[in-house]
């Protein structure tokens, strides 16, 4: 069994992670802790993996907190850069059996339309990507959104293309969305959503649109499961859950 804490259990997603733990035939639930709670209460309860579904200013320092403890994380919490990931993977050093798993997005279509963009793109001339989210998200773009313009920038960099055609020169501020490594995103924020993104890909003559749509977020549940099933088999910092999955 393992033992597992999840943290801003009374949120949103911190309310479904929790009943899916508690459903899970091969994991405990051994703490519950939200805002005002001592990160340490994971510790004492013994667990094995704490999950954080917490706030972007608070996720780092509880990231660093977990792994003083001794226990591996899995991570859905946005807001991450750069710096703060490099200082994660930095005091992992200390820790060579600990794994911390941070994922943009744990629904298992989003990850695949993620990886089927990266590498759809280098054939296409123009991509941009749209996310579309409910009105009380907190960060524009998504962190989904991001890494899926990283991931494509990075294959039509590697593949030698050249930014996507773009002869604007009068636009008012944000029209374009914005530019993700030399991907336009744009986002929307509209009561009714919950979680959705869609890759548009255009050459001469034709489109290709990549989308995904989570409805509810019990959507997200089978890949935090996956993630509080592997991240002890992963020592070390991994960003995005495709990296433990067989695509």
């Amino acid at each position: 069994m393992i033992n597992v804490a999840v943290l801003g259990a009374a949120g949103r997603m911190g309310t479904t992670v929790v009943q899916a733990i508690e459903a899970a035939d091969d994991m405990t639930l051994v703490a519950a802790l939200d805002e005002g709670d001592d990160i340490a209460q994971a510790s004492q309860s013994k667990a094995h993996v704490a999950v954080d579904f917490t706030i972007p200013s608070s996720t780092e320092a509880n990231v660093h907190a977990l792994i003083d403890a001794g226990i591996h994380a899995v991570v859905g919490t946005t807001g991450w850069t750069q710096d703060s990931m490099a200082r994660v993977d930095e005091h992992l050093k200390e820790r060579p059996d600990l794994g911390v798993l941070i994922a943009p997005n744990f629904a298992l279509g989003a990850v695949l339309a993620m990886r089927m963009s990266a590498a759809a793109a280098q054939y296409f001339e123009s991509v941009e990507v749209i996310e579309l989210h409910h009105p009380d998200k907190v960060d524009a773009p998504s962190g989904t959104a991001r890494h899926t313009a990283q991931g494509i920038a990075k294959a039509r960099a590697d593949a030698g293309i050249g930014p996507s055609p773009d002869a604007t020169e009068d636009f008012g501020n944000g029209a374009r969305g914005v530019d993700v490594d030399g991907v336009r995103v744009h986002s929307v924020r509209l009561r009714g959503l919950v979680a959705h993104e869609e890759i548009l890909l255009g050459n001469p003559g034709e489109q290709f649109s990549i989308r995904h749509d989570s409805f509810d977020r019990v959507s997200f549940m089978p890949g935090v499961l996956l993630g509080v099933r592997e991240v002890g088999n992963h020592p070390g910092l991994t960003l995005g859950l495709d990296q433990y999955m067989s695509l």
